[in-house]
């Protein structure tokens, strides 16, 4: 029960930091892109390969530990829901070249930073 407690406060926290950090990227970026859901994404991608290795491998932490990190904040802080619900709501728009472009980027840089996290991570 312990456990699912801390989950919860790291989801809370990474919700509250997503919130934050989606609005600064929307208030300079501007919202005609999903932006801030992007910029959010691939930063919690990177975060997600770079603390996977630091904490499991390089740090062994336990369980119970690292799952209010990688569970709780990361997955509080990033936001697949809201990547989706702004995806089609683009396509509902007629916007498509900005949807594709939305699931495109998401792919290679999420992915990609999550790679990059795993190389950093590797390199400490």
């Amino acid at each position: 029960m312990n456990q699912l407690v801390m989950v919860a406060a790291g989801g809370a926290i990474g919700s509250v930091l997503r919130f934050l950090m989606s609005g600064w990227v929307y208030s300079v970026a501007g919202r005609g892109f999903p932006y801030g859901t992007l910029a959010v994404n691939v930063v919690g991608s990177l975060l997600m390969g770079l603390l996977a290795v630091v904490l499991i491998e390089r740090m062994a932490l336990a369980p119970e530990w690292r799952a209010p990190i990688l569970i709780g904040v990361l997955g509080g802080f990033t936001t697949f829901s809201t990547f989706s619900i702004e995806t089609l709501a683009l396509i509902d728009a007629g916007e498509h070249l900005k949807a594709v472009s939305n699931m495109v980027l998401s792919l290679l840089l999420c992915v990609g930073g999550c790679w990059l996290g795993v190389i950093v991570g590797r390199q400490l």
